[in-house]
């Protein structure tokens, strides 16, 4: 006889199934019921009985079902005394973290508890020009690291010296259960504050001297970082491995962050490389030739040919002298240029010879005048009298007028 059938009807097996039975029933719906496959039905909410009242997802209840009965121990304790007997937990579990792990074991994965095994990746940002970026550099970068303790072998003390701690039994986690709700309950897990997360203790007199009972140590690690040909502002470098050491589990990785310093000459977008080339205007109507230096230090020269007009930010390319393309790099991008024309000073040109000028360029607009006509006369702006308009606004008010400026429909707050 069994105290509950519940864990049997959600398998939907019969209280005296064998294992086989048991595997089956489980590989049957933990396929059917996969979020992955299935997420309609897999993320489902329900009630896992009236004994409980904890809500679950349909699969995570699966999974949970299947671990208590493949386990012969944990079997029979939860047909003497159900599932608050589990709960209490009288018999030692086998530390699954979720229903996802005993999907990967059962059907042979791994993944999830391969990567719940593996240590966290180090992020370091590392700062390079665009030179590099162009011409592809090898830069040394030096970290601290973990790295398990060579004297006493990541155990943290001598052999033998390591106890199991007793408040969590080895798990490093502890676990409440904290009343919601009357009927409803949360359970609860935190890091164990009597071993910080180890599952073990050690006595101060029997800890290794070299790490402390830390089982790790800081050392220094020097990274050959290689910056490819064409690489880009923010891509990653991984390292597999380089992370932090720590016992029982698999290095992290090393993850290198380029950060692109600014140029003072070029802009980079894409594969593309954009500058701007002041010309004077006596180039932009005749045609000029400039001297460009590359990133990669030739020197390129810019030609127009004589009649070909050059308007204030026109922009030309040159193609194939860009940026490299990654993991490509005997093809580049496109040169961008853009014109920026710069006109003479005002009477740069004696009055005498403006009429044999004016004859040289295109004809210049004539208006009718006529009597009836207002003329206004252009001058220039006072920087300082603009530096007044924003700071005052429209706030002006006569040098007669001693009430003070007007008030505007806006106004500011002060504290």
């Amino acid at each position: 006889m069994v105290k509950e059938t519940e864990y049997y009807d959600t398998l939907g097996v019969k209280p005296n199934a064998s294992t086989d039975e048991l595997k089956r029933a489980y590989r049957k719906l933990a396929l059917k019921y996969h979020p992955d496959k299935n997420p309609n039905e897999g993320e489902k909410m329900v009630y896992t009985g009236m004994k409980s009242n904890i809500r679950c997802t349909v699969f995570k209840k699966i999974s949970q079902a299947y671990e208590v009965l493949s386990d012969q121990k944990k079997r029979e304790l939860y047909d003497r005394g159900g599932e608050q007997a589990i709960k209490e937990g009288t018999v030692g579990g086998s530390g699954f973290s979720s229903p996802m792990d005993i999907f990967d074991m059962f059907f042979g994965g791994g993944s999830r508890m391969q990567r719940s095994n593996k240590g966290k990746n180090v992020v370091h940002q590392l700062s390079v020009s665009l030179e590099e970026l162009y011409n592809g550099a090898t830069r040394k970068l030096a970290l601290q690291k973990n790295v398990i303790c060579a004297k006493c072998e990541g155990r943290g003390g001598k052999e033998g010296a390591v106890e199991q701690c007793s408040n969590c039994r080895g798990t490093g986690m502890q676990v409440r259960i904290q009343q919601l709700a009357p009927g409803m309950v949360q359970q609860i897990q935190s890091m164990c504050h009597e071993c910080h997360g180890q599952g073990a203790r050690i006595n101060s007199k029997d800890r290794c001297k070299h790490c402390v009972g830390r089982k790790v140590v800081r050392e220094k690690k020097i990274l050959e970082v290689a910056i490819d040909k064409g690489m880009k502002d923010g891509q990653k470098i991984s390292y597999y491995g380089e992370g932090d050491q720590e016992p029982g589990f698999e290095p992290g990785d090393v993850i290198i962050c380029l950060d692109q310093k600014d140029h003072s000459v070029f802009h980079r977008r894409e594969n593309d490389l954009i500058m701007q080339l002041d010309i004077e205007l006596v180039e932009a109507l005749c045609g000029f030739q400039r001297q460009v230096e590359t990133l990669d230090d030739r020197t390129i020269l810019i030609t127009t040919s004589p009649g070909d007009v050059l308007k204030h930010g026109d922009v030309k390319c040159v193609l194939n002298e860009g940026m490299p393309i990654y993991r490509n790099p005997f093809e580049k991008g496109r040169l961008i240029i853009q014109f920026k024309v710069n006109f003479p000073e005002s009477g740069f040109l004696p009055k005498e010879k403006l009429t044999q000028l004016e004859s040289l360029l295109p004809t210049r607009h004539e208006t009718m005048v006529s009597d009836d006509m207002e003329e206004a006369t252009l001058v220039d702006i006072d920087p300082r009298q603009e530096r007044h308009r924003n700071y005052n606004g429209e706030a002006y008010h006569d040098e007669d007028d001693d009430r003070g400026p007007r008030q505007t429909g806006v106004q500011c707050q002060t504290s």
